[in-house]
């Protein structure tokens, strides 16, 4: 028996190459195995191939896989873009339909299983998928029954026929390999786990359920891969809590109305991608200068223009920190990994209401749309801050508010609207502490200084999450999805490596990260652009960069352990 391994089913998008994933996976989950998966897409919406790559393991796993061992493939097309990727002996559960072939040179074994003729014995050739899912089980030792419970959550409410006839193509996909398997080579079958409690999610629903357990009313958002699935999610749960969700004619609107919400006292929050980010920049600038909290949830791609909507990229880090023109302060946050997307996602909204500024959370395509198995959210760690919020009456002689005064914080109170006493002006124009328009130089120097302030030495509890000790042969930072990869790497590795993954990328936390970079003998900073966006950050912030290095990876797909493994002994 074997703890791990990694299972990919292809064809053309459309085909059902989602569900087929969906069905195996979420049902191993359910077994308890730990799960990590990716899926490869194409832009267009139907046509064209599609992969869905799940690594399943006995313990926590947070990367894809280096290899594939079990390829279930529906087209010609799957094991010709593919099969390399298979271990030795590796195995194709091939649609018999098409006549599967497979390049001679590769040292895998290809097996031909009637997946459309069974399927149409039961009714349908759509489900071949369910008898890919059974001789996937077959091969892997699974307990079939297992798999009856997630065949009734989907089809259920298609009445009891549909139900029996897709356990029963499931079945028969599952004994034809059985009945096989003496002639197979390799051991498949994973080690038995005992059931736990877990969730098995992307990255996207973690940020959606953490905007809600922050307190968010209202969203307003236009739709853009990868950031789409989080309005889909709001939409579904946001009206349960009497929210509300707008699907705007534009990013400017969306993040305009969330302004807007935000003002009026509501939590509020956009989400969108590089290309959306872009058109929201002059106002997150308004944020900035009115001191309204915003957040906004950046789910990166690759780019520039449309780029590569459907593929890894981690290049959005300079727009994020200085697209705006001229200088407002702000907050860019990166979750470490799924689960901390949760808890992140809820400070966050603190951070925005505590300093009054636009936050970013940034996560990545990879982060965003994987799925992975991850702990159950402790909502007892959530902690909601509204800041210097008042929402009492002001005894005051009639004068307007002083909302912009300046303090030694930065920060001032915030009465909202329809407080008495509260009242005051609000513009984008430069303004004195009471908001009226004023550019004099004075008032100008006065008013940036304050605004600059509140998060000039800002560090939030854990910036960075720290593996190792501050003195090491080697320190690798990196962030997002980039994490689990690195781990994996460095633990392969062994040594003296300490790994940092950053949480907070701006303001830079310089103070928190210098004992490491110190450390150091060397500092390796892993990342998925092509010009080091956090590598050139990092060293506008630290001295010494002549022991620093950057990997990058910008070729749309995620960083796999074996290539930063690779580098790693290079450069040490």
């Amino acid at each position: 028996m074997i703890s791990q391994l990694s299972w990919k089913v292809g064809g053309q998008q459309g085909e059902g190459i989602e569900s087929t994933g969906e069905i195996f996976s979420t049902t191993l989950n359910r077994m308890g195995y730990y799960l990590y998966s990716y899926r490869h897409f194409s832009s267009r919406i139907k046509g064209g191939h599609t992969n869905n790559n799940i690594r399943i393991s006995t313990k926590e796993v947070r990367s894809i896989s280096d290899h594939t061992n079990i390829l279930v493939a529906f087209d010609q097309e799957t094991i010709d873009i593919n099969a390399a990727e298979l271990v030795d002996n590796g195995v194709i559960l091939a649609d018999e339909k098409f006549n599967p072939e497979v390049d001679e040179s590769l040292n895998v074994q290809l097996i031909s299983v009637p997946f459309t003729e069974i399927a149409n014995e039961h009714g349908s050739k759509l489900m071949k998928n369910m008898v890919a899912v059974g001789a996937s089980a077959g091969l892997m030792h699974l307990d079939i029954d297992k798999f009856k419970d997630m065949i009734y959550t989907m089809f259920a409410r298609k009445g009891e026929e549909i139900v029996n006839n897709n356990i029963d193509a499931l079945k028969d996909g599952f004994n034809y390999i059985q009945e096989r398997l003496n002639a197979i080579e390799g051991d498949f079958e994973l080690e038995k786990v005992n059931e736990r409690e877990s969730l098995y999610l992307i990255g996207n629903d973690a940020i959606g359920f953490g905007a809600l357990n922050a307190g968010v009313r209202f969203m307003a958002a236009y739709p853009i891969t990868p950031a789409s699935d989080i309005m889909e999610y709001m939409i579904e749960h946001l009206p349960k809590v009497d929210g509300t969700v707008i699907q705007t004619e534009d990013e400017i609107s969306a993040v305009t109305m969330a302004i807007g919400s935000n003002y009026a006292g509501a939590r509020s929050f956009t989400s969108s991608s590089g290309p959306g980010l872009s058109l929201m920049m002059e106002s997150i600038g308004l944020s900035g200068m009115t001191e309204t909290p915003l957040v906004i949830v950046d789910t990166m791609r690759g780019g520039p223009s449309t780029g590569l909507p459907t593929k890894q990229e981690q290049s959005d880090l300079m727009q994020m920190i200085y697209g705006t023109h001229g200088e407002v302060p702000k907050i860019i946050l990166a979750p470490a990994d799924v689960e901390d997307a949760f808890y992140l996602t809820t400070e966050a909204f603190n951070l925005a209401d505590k300093y009054q500024v636009p936050v970013i959370l940034l996560s990545d395509l990879q982060m965003s749309l994987g799925k992975q198995s991850a702990n159950p959210f402790d909502l007892s760690k959530v902690e909601i801050d509204r800041g210097q919020i008042i929402t009492e009456d002001i005894e005051n002689d009639g004068a307007y508010f002083e909302r912009f005064k300046p303090t030694e914080s930065g920060i001032s109170d915030r009465p909202l609207p329809g407080v008495k006493g509260g009242i005051h002006h609000v513009t984008g124009v430069e303004h004195n502490p009471n908001g009226t328009p004023n550019e004099s130089a004075v008032n100008r120097k006065e008013q940036m200084d304050k605004r600059m302030r509140k998060v000039k030495e800002l560090s939030i509890d854990t910036p960075f999450k720290v593996n190792g000790e501050e003195e090491s042969d080697l320190l690798v930072i990196s962030f997002l999805s980039g994490n689990g990869a690195v781990d994996e790497a460095v633990e392969r590795v062994g040594d003296n490596i300490t790994t940092i993954h950053m949480r907070q990328l701006f303001p830079v936390p310089i103070e928190a990260l210098r004992p490491y970079l110190d450390g150091a003998k060397k500092v390796l900073v892993v990342e998925q652009n092509y010009t080091g966006q956090l590598f050139n950050v990092l060293k506008m912030n630290y001295h010494d960069h002549n022991k620093m290095e950057s990997f990058g990876k910008y070729d749309g797909t995620p960083l796999k352990p074996m290539e930063i493994e690779r580098h790693i002994k290079q450069f040490m």
